[in-house]
């Protein structure tokens, strides 16, 4: 049986405060700047739907996305607050990883049928056409979510020009 992986894409923290985890990952680990977004939108967690709004930053570094998550105001954001310090402290903490889906609308509706049955999808986002992700609850394998997207052309356009690139200078 082929493992339903796809293309490793992303990784994601979440943190509390988007700008003083931007700021550390410029000090610490050189990334000059971010492409920030807020955005609202459907989910489904669970057997729960309802609103989820969340500002996010990503940047590319040598082909892997970085992304740095802070949920934002009431909704569906559990999936996301769960993982904070309970005390409010500031923190970044590792959330998943993110695999794309190369190819048509089909090649994604194929890939999500292909999952084992033990990988139930735990969180659908609807973000609007010509994109699409879910989560599955890969924690008690893995230790962690995994992400599933994929993007149709336009979408894939418009990040790829959104989202900055960077390259080490560290020979591979």
């Amino acid at each position: 049986m082929t493992p339903v992986f796809g293309k490793f894409h992303q990784v994601a923290w979440v943190t509390p405060d988007l700008e003083r985890s931007m700021a550390q990952f410029r000090e610490v680990y050189g990334i000059p700047s971010f492409f920030v977004q807020d955005q609202c939108f459907n989910a489904r967690v669970g057997n729960s739907h309802g609103e989820m709004r969340l500002r996010f930053a990503l940047a590319n570094v040598d082909g892997v996305e970085f992304e740095l998550i802070e949920p934002v105001g009431p909704g569906l954001n559990a999936i996301y607050r769960e993982v904070l310090p309970k005390d409010g402290s500031f923190a970044n903490v590792f959330h998943h990883i993110c695999i794309k889906v190369c190819g048509s609308a089909e090649d994604w509706e194929r890939h999500l049928a292909a999952l084992h049955p033990s990988r139930q999808i735990h969180y659908m986002g609807d973000v609007g056409p010509g994109a699409a992700f879910c989560y599955t609850d890969d924690r008690s394998l893995l230790g962690h979510y995994v992400e599933h997207v994929w993007f149709g052309r336009e979408i894939e356009k418009a990040m790829y020009e959104a989202v900055p690139r960077y390259r080490t200078s560290v020979p591979s």
